[in-house]
């Protein structure tokens, strides 16, 4: 993995949250599993390890664009993570996101994801971010509903949502 620091890319915070970029050294805590006092109780989720482990594959990533930890303001603990899987193909960037177990019914993961595709729009060469989600999985419908996605196509089991930056249409 390429070193990050969090003073690297500029946090985004938003009115509850502070959504700051992965470093090596939590991505290497997360898989070794190596505790920290700044984690809630249920840090990291699974899907958490699978980020952690693909950072070394994917150093970009780490940039600006990429993967961040979602903190909680008020306790400063990290409560889930959220990213951007770049690059983007064809001006499209996809977005996945997670929060752990005693933190959700809060808000806390459409706050994140509007703020950070709000963030992915201003990237270059980026008008879209999406995310597809199975439909057995109704919170995460709400979750990008709520964060002002549009539902656009349905296959199977799947459905993708996506927002777009100004100029660039209808979602």
């Amino acid at each position: 993995m390429s070193s990050s620091s969090p003073s690297a890319h500029a946090d985004v915070v938003t009115k509850r949250l502070v959504l700051r970029a992965w470093t090596t050294s939590e991505a290497t805590a997360v898989l070794d599993d190596i505790r920290s006092s700044h984690w809630a109780d249920d840090f990291p989720a699974d899907g958490d390890r699978v980020v952690a482990g693909l950072l070394g594959r994917h150093p970009e990533w780490l940039g600006t664009y990429g993967h961040r930890l979602i903190i909680e303001r008020d306790s400063g603990l990290v409560v889930g993570s959220i990213g951007l899987f770049w690059p983007p193909s064809e001006g499209v960037l996809e977005i996945g996101y997670g929060i752990v177990a005693s933190r959700r019914g809060r808000g806390y993961a459409p706050e994140a994801t509007r703020a950070l595709a709000e963030l992915a729009l201003t990237a270059p060469g980026v008008h879209t971010v999406s995310a597809t989600v199975e439909v057995s999985n109704p919170s995460s419908v709400r979750v990008l509903d709520k964060a002002g996605f549009r539902r656009r196509a349905a296959e199977g089991d799947v459905v993708e949502f996506r927002i777009t930056g100004p100029g660039h249409g209808r979602s």
